[in-house]
């Protein structure tokens, strides 16, 4: 490959929430119906391009976790069905989003840039201290993602005001599947 196409194409809806740390996307190769392989490779391509060590999953299928393997794109692959998981789930996600964005450059996405990924990043942004409080972690999330958070999301915010401090929760859950555990390059992670 030669030229612009070498260097992929940036995922839909691409933000960063914490600059060169920590960015959120839709699922590269977009989701449903309107889903492409070869969008996805693209975007795939796009983030080793750019440097991103680790892709961080909540989609509660293992959509993705194969081609990230075979493009030696490290992930980590966490269910996350919003605020019905309730604050133990909430507190697991925050927590190992946090450990892997203090010393790597990590992509968090869902299947779209929605309430689910809105609520996860205000739940981040407050409860790691970056914020002070769940209505301007609710704006700066807005404001970061150029669309409004709904009642889901800020459900999310809402328990996360209740999950102890960040260097309380440990980012390893002891009863995880195979599924949420870490896979880097080479491992033998669930391809799909």
């Amino acid at each position: 490959m030669r030229g612009k196409w070498a260097q992929g194409i940036e995922p839909r809806h691409f933000r960063w929430i914490v600059t060169g740390r920590m960015a959120v996307c839709e699922r590269p190769g977009g989701y449903g119906d309107g889903h492409r392989r070869v969008r996805r490779n693209e975007e795939i391509l796009w983030l080793l391009n750019h440097e991103f060590d680790r892709v961080i999953s909540l989609i509660p299928s293992p959509y993705n976790l194969g081609s990230y393997q075979e493009h030696g794109l490290a992930y980590r692959h966490l269910p996350f069905i919003g605020p019905e998981a309730g604050p133990d789930a909430l507190a697991f996600v925050l927590a190992a989003v946090r450990d892997h964005a203090a010393g790597e450059r990590v992509l968090v996405h869902g299947s779209e840039v929605g309430d689910r990924i809105g609520g996860v990043v205000a739940s981040y942004l407050l409860w790691t201290g970056l914020v002070g409080r769940g209505s301007h972690a609710v704006s700066v999330t807005e404001r970061l993602l150029q669309r409004e958070l709904g009642p889901a999301a800020r459900e999310l915010v809402a328990m996360a005001e209740r999950i102890p401090a960040s260097d309380e929760v440990p980012a390893q859950d002891p009863a995880a599947t195979p599924d949420e555990l870490d896979q880097a390059p080479g491992d033998s992670g669930q391809a799909q």
